[in-house]
């Protein structure tokens, strides 16, 4: 079996599952249960007396039947002249750069960082009252966001800083953890420790059990013995837009045979896209639509949109060109395939009406 122990800037656990700072961490009681549950460890939310709660706290946002989708250097050094402890510096995303505050975390003496922070928001207003959500005596300020729904801008954050040349200690990965593959993500887009909240705020404690078993039997399957095993594997392949390769072409493929005839890939590339989806008759019992492949440049919105699974997928187009990015290309440094200037000067004709 994988061995999931951990040392994250000096801190020993059983495994890399932690509780971040939040209401699971309220109290003795409940970290003490969770470690009882199987935690690796815990953030506490606050330490001190006297401790002053206020009401109408929690806002969420639903996703159709998904519920609760979504919920600098001086001061390190100050704090790293009296802490006897490893410091931990938790880094927010709302900002400009991250890398550039956990630089200065770094500069500070900081042991370890963990990110990210929830997002500045509002969830919603009440349109009768007027009312930013939830509301407090008639009032209500911008909160943290957190949940499945920041973990897209939890990863590239994560990443953004494991990446960074200047950045070399240890990283807890925050935002959106609520099974063991959104954990193994983080891991191997550098992540040493991984906090959770919102999980345990909707399932409980006992969802340790899932997250552990369940990257355990992913390591032992693809033959990784240790968390080092996979430990920042992604982040080699994690580029700048302008290094990618121009010269590499997908085009999109109907599986005729699964396709339900809703026609949503057609409206989504007719509105929003490419218009590289041509609409045929209903009346001739074959396929209702088809890809036109002269303008199909691979965005893959069809795919995305498709309510059955890979009814549409996405196929490289071989060609004799060598990779060019769009750096050296402007640089006059490579050439496109020919395809690609097809692509990039299609004409557009109107498509059957709705």
């Amino acid at each position: 079996m994988a061995d999931l122990r951990t040392s994250f800037a000096g801190i020993e656990s059983p495994n890399p599952f932690w509780l971040a700072s939040g209401p699971p961490t309220n109290t003795y009681g409940q970290v003490a249960r969770a470690f009882d549950e199987g935690w690796g460890g815990a953030v506490w939310k606050t330490i001190g007396e006297p401790i002053i709660n206020v009401f109408s706290r929690y806002g969420s946002v639903d996703l159709g039947q998904n519920r609760m989708m979504g919920f600098t250097c001086q001061i390190v050094e100050w704090v790293k002249e009296v802490a006897t402890i490893p410091v931990i510096v938790k880094l927010t995303p709302n900002v400009t750069d991250i890398t550039y505050i956990a630089r200065a975390a770094v500069k500070g003496g900081a042991d370890a960082l963990s990110l990210i922070n929830t997002i500045n928001s509002i969830v919603g207003v009440d349109l009768t009252t007027f009312e930013p959500q939830p509301s407090v005596a008639g009032k209500s300020s911008h909160g943290g966001y957190c949940g499945p729904a920041v973990k897209p801008i939890a990863l590239h954050l994560v990443s953004a800083v494991a990446g960074d040349a200047s950045v070399k200690i240890p990283i807890s990965g925050i935002g959106g953890i609520a099974s063991w593959r959104d954990a193994a993500e983080f891991i191997v887009l550098g992540a040493g420790t991984l906090q959770v909240c919102t999980a345990v705020m909707h399932y409980g404690f006992r969802i340790v059990e899932d997250l552990i078993d369940g990257l355990s039997n992913w390591m032992d399957e693809r033959g990784h013995r240790t968390l080092a095993d996979i430990r920042g594997r992604a982040l080699p392949r994690v580029a700048k837009w302008e290094d990618l390769d121009l010269n590499y072409h997908l085009l999109a493929h109907i599986d005729q045979d699964k396709c339900i005839k809703c026609e949503l890939c057609w409206t989504a590339c007719e509105d929003g896209a490419h218009q590289a989806i041509r609409r045929l008759p209903r009346n001739n019992g074959g396929p209702v639509v088809e890809i036109i492949e002269e303008a199909c440049v691979g965005c893959n919105l069809c795919a995305a949109v498709c309510p059955v699974q890979e009814c549409i997928t996405m196929r490289q187009v071989k060609n004799d060109y060598a990779p060019v990015s769009w750096k050296n290309y402007a640089a006059g440094k490579g050439n496109l395939a020919p395809r690609s200037e097809q692509l990039h000067t299609a004409t557009w004709t109107p498509s059957a009406k709705r």
